[in-house]
């Protein structure tokens, strides 16, 4: 039905009725949402079957515990050593948060023009140009669900990984062995699954809780560190930099290593994802993205100054015994097994609830990408149970992937990195396409459609400094860290993207392409 044309009365009238017969029985009046909610899927083609239970406030805690910006940078501080050291790490993610910015600008006013649970391939099935619309649309339905699901096998595996550095710190017999680690994962990915659906209800509440502590958390870090650690002269915390991986120039050696906060950066359309469940998603979703960057940049910023001056003898720490650099700096500093251990158990509870989130981020992908019918077995993926109001299967299936995923590692750790690599460059390949998309369609294609949250005349300038971003950094995702590599130190990541394009692109040419039409083929809109 096209709204667009009528009266404001038949406009009331026709929003009622989208709230009534689009909206599943199973779920609660309270979370129908607006009359713009019921209007976009209306337009969207979609029926409301999960709740809209999230408001800005939660979502913003939700994105926060999703990233861990200055969480997870303390666990990749050992890598940015390699190249560039600290002041790569310091002014590399100012340039990172800046690109970034433009890229997170681009995707939150694409999702106030379509906010649903598809995201980025339900925005190139739209914006794309007509003729690679649809296998364009599917390639990268591919790439983000799989590289959110292989993203929350990566968090586990972490978490997994500090639990043991925390063992070890306080217990000097304990050797860390890789099937600990798999064991940990499990059970980490298992208390999350509890929390996706048991407590499914009350997500928001838990999101608004760990997001005032994500906040303060931050200064029971970096206070302890600046009290109590020695202090690194100012033109070595940033501006010495370094070259351990051996590369030709020093500005090569520092691009690379712009990648690695660059981690912390990626992923900010987790939100996106959750839009079916957030009340009046056209204007909350957008502002809910961008309030979301900014602040967890600075807090991410503040650590790594504090890491930048207060880190100590950098080649001690390194050769710690627990395996994790930022806990033998926590330990060196406060000189107490019990106050390093308090900081440490801080930053396990924050990640472990990035895992919550993350698990609801991953299973949405998933679910909506299946109800498009672009996956094996989508008509059983689909499901979503009455009463419940969660995709559970898609929940169920993250699980199951994570907890297999996890098994390797009792083979090779490096095999299973270099999966968890896989998520960065995944979703960043999709922000390259979307964005791609959206250029061509203000340059060539009708006009865009109707949002509440607009760019306006910048839109197109923004948009293209997005995708000049992203791209180098999309190419040097894929680089090793050193120029002499080995089987333990190469980036396997390549290898992995082109292993998951070619899956999909099999399964396109033997079934996608008769049963997958796209989200665009479902869309009622007045061009």
């Amino acid at each position: 039905m096209n709204i667009n044309r009528k009266t404001e009365t038949e406009v009331e009238e026709y929003d009622q009725g989208a709230r009534k017969f689009e909206v599943d029985d199973s779920v609660p009046a309270r979370y129908h949402g607006t009359a713009a909610d019921a209007r976009d899927m209306a337009i969207l083609g979609k029926k409301q079957v999960l709740r809209r239970n999230f408001k800005f406030v939660t979502m913003l805690g939700f994105a926060s515990t999703v990233m861990a910006s200055w969480e997870v940078l303390l666990v990749l501080f050992k890598l940015i050593l390699i190249d560039g050291g600290t002041p790569n790490l310091f002014w590399g993610f100012i340039v990172d948060t800046c690109g970034m910015l433009f890229v997170y600008a681009s995707l939150a006013e694409l999702a106030s023009m379509s906010p649903t649970a598809g995201g980025q391939y339900h925005w190139v099935s739209e914006f794309a140009g007509p003729s690679v619309q649809k296998p364009l649309s599917y390639l990268v339905g591919w790439l983000s669900a799989v590289g959110w699901q292989v993203y929350l096998a990566g968090v586990c595996f972490m978490v997994g990984g500090l639990i043991q550095a925390l063992i070890a710190l306080n217990n000097e017999s304990y050797v860390p062995q890789p099937w600990h680690q798999t064991l940990l994962t499990i059970a980490i990915i298992s208390s999350s699954i509890v929390f996706n659906t048991l407590l499914a209800v009350k997500l928001p509440l838990i999101e608004g809780i760990i997001l005032i502590l994500h906040l303060c958390g931050v200064f029971a870090i970096i206070i302890p560190l600046w009290v109590l650690a020695p202090r690194a002269p100012a033109h070595v915390a940033l501006l010495d930099y370094t070259n351990i991986g051996g590369w030709d120039t020093q500005g090569l050696a520092a691009m690379i290593g712009m990648v690695t906060p660059l981690n912390v950066l990626i992923g900010y359309d987790c939100s996106v994802h959750m839009s079916e469940e957030i009340e009046d998603a056209s204007i909350t979703l957008p502002k809910a993205i961008m309030w979301s960057v900014a602040p967890n940049a600075i807090l991410g910023l503040l650590v790594i100054v504090t890491l930048a001056f207060c880190s100590g003898d950098i080649e001690e720490v390194l050769k710690t015994r627990t395996g994790e650099p930022f806990v033998q700096i926590f330990y060196n500093a406060t000189g107490s097994k019990a106050g390093a251990s308090i900081m440490v158990a801080v930053v396990i509870i924050l990640l472990v609830s990035c895992c919550f989130s993350e698990v609801a981020t991953a299973s949405r992908q998933l679910w909506s990408f299946a109800r498009d019918r672009g996956f094996p077995g989508s008509e059983w993926l689909e499901h979503v149970q009455p009463g419940w109001n969660i995709p559970l299967r898609a929940v169920i299936v993250s699980f199951f992937v994570v907890a297999l995923l996890s098994l390797i590692n009792i083979g090779s750790t490096t095999a299973l990195r270099s999966i968890s690599s896989l998520g960065a460059v995944a979703i960043l390949s999709s922000y390259l396409v979307t964005i791609s998309t959206l250029i061509w369609r203000r340059l060539y294609g009708a006009a865009l459609p109707p949002r509440r949250w607009s760019l306006g005349k910048y839109g197109l300038a923004i948009n293209i400094v997005a995708v000049c971003f992203v791209l180098p950094m999309f190419v040097f995702a894929f680089f090793p860290l050193a120029k002499a590599v080995t089987r333990e130190t190469l980036n396997y990541a390549c290898v992995m993207f082109v292993g998951v394009l070619a899956i999909a692109i099999v399964y396109y040419l033997v079934k996608g392409r008769y049963v997958y039409d796209g989200p665009v083929a479902l869309i009622k809109r007045d061009e």
